[in-house]
């Protein structure tokens, strides 16, 4: 891929081709949810109750075709284990008709489903027995994923095997104190018999494993990871959220989620780090997002329909510099509980949880932006980020410093 000496004045759509979706998951966002790993990490730590979260579980039917309108073809879901194996070697028939309805659901809205088999919830029958600290949890896990596979792959699914698997690992170790070595291995493992196992179910399927992309760090944090499963991939998953502070700058203190540094452009970086290692495979960023506190105005002044288009802005210019970027999905349809708490806002739909009874879903700013999008297949063709990139990044050092994205000379915008 070259050098992007000359910046262009024009970008091009993504074409009719590109995966335009949204992002969801299970734990986070159904409710009524049973026994499991998070459920007890909630009551044994200072989080805010679960409750039912935004109640997806009754409210999948009105859910759905919002994002159906926005003109999306991928609603990215996880089939929770906890929900569908409430007890070892027992399979509730009532929890899987549950997703068969979301998936005909989503399919009848004009969207294909992503299925995500592990995203960090697991059994609390498996907790008992040492979660990922027992050997018998691969087969556990794999007994499990045959069954999601052998009932859900009619659907024509696109695959997550494990959701982010570093930051998975960095919950567990914290909560459990299993071992980042005995983990990582396990959790390959169960990639990579997944892949075999679904591709004989589904040979043409599409099989992932989406890493967290680490600004700064990527290759220390993630590559270890990355080395156990590359060669069972069928595209790479890249989820792209914060920039990287400058190391040479006073290193800030404790920050919540919603101050983190927001960089548009760095998904270009992340998405130009695994081209160049993997240039065969072609690349999708399975999540990405802004925070809020509450929904209210960031710090940083970043609003989330600009945050979106500027993002897009870079997805188009990657593509156009030679990388396979084949989808996108946006973090998330609605705010959800993230990991502990109800503050931090990602969705394109606001929910409030903590104070509405009724859970209404009112539309941000970035339903119309991401509508605009998805139609025209990206941002105008004169659009210019309302931010403009740092002249020295340091999401993907030292290239993204030496070697380092631009805009036109003219700042007009549309």
């Amino acid at each position: 891929m070259a050098r992007d000496d000359v910046s262009p004045q024009t970008v091009t759509p993504l074409g009719p081709d590109f995966l335009w979706g949204v992002a969801t998951s299970g734990f986070q966002s159904e409710g009524h949810a049973p026994d499991s790993n998070w459920l007890r990490y909630i009551d044994e730590s200072n989080f805010e109750p679960y409750g039912n979260s935004i109640d997806f579980y009754s409210r999948y039917t009105s859910d759905i075709p919002l994002a159906g309108a926005l003109g999306v073809q991928v609603f990215r879901i996880s089939v929770e284990w906890a929900r569908v194996q409430p007890r070892p070697g027992e399979w509730d028939e009532t929890a899987l008709r549950f997703y068969d309805a979301v998936l005909d659901t989503i399919v009848a809205a004009g969207m294909r489903p992503m299925i995500t088999l592990d995203h960090w919830v697991y059994p609390g029958w498996e907790s008992d027995r040492g979660g990922w600290n027992n050997p018998g949890m691969v087969e556990d896990w794999l007994a499990n994923m045959r069954v999601v596979v052998d009932r859900f792959a009619p659907r024509n699914p696109l695959w997550v095997t494990v959701n982010e698997p570093v930051a998975y690992i960095v919950y567990e170790m914290r909560y459990t104190g299993v071992p980042a070595q005995t983990i990582e291995e396990r959790i390959a493992a169960v990639h990579n018999a997944s892949y075999d196992y679904i591709h004989q179910v589904q040979p043409d399927a599409m099989v992932t494993c989406n890493v967290g992309y680490v600004s700064g760090r990527e290759t220390e944090v993630n590559q270890p990871m990355v080395d156990r499963i590359s060669g069972k991939l069928d595209y790479f998953g890249v989820d792209y959220y914060f920039g990287a502070d400058d190391p040479g700058e006073p290193a800030p203190g404790d920050r919540q989620i919603w101050e983190l540094p927001l960089q548009a452009e760095g998904v270009y970086y992340a998405l130009r780090h695994y081209a160049r290692l993997y240039p065969d495979k072609p690349l999708y960023v399975v999540e990405n997002g802004m925070p809020t506190e509450n929904g209210q105005s960031r710090p940083d002044g970043y609003d989330r329909a600009d945050y979106l288009r500027d993002l897009v802005y870079w997805l188009q210019r990657a593509r156009m510099d030679g990388m396979n970027v084949i989808g996108y999905c946006y973090w998330s349809l609605t705010d959800n509980y993230e990991w502990g708490f109800y503050t931090p806002r990602f969705g394109l739909y606001t929910v409030d949880v903590q104070t509405d009874p009724d859970l209404v879903r009112k539309p941000t700013g970035a339903v119309e932006a991401y509508r605009d999008i998805v139609r025209a297949g990206g941002v105008p063709a004169t659009y210019r980020p309302t931010r403009p990139p740092l002249a020295c990044s340091y999401v993907d050092p030292p290239s993204s410093c030496t070697d380092p994205v631009t805009l036109p000379d003219s700042s007009a915008r549309s």
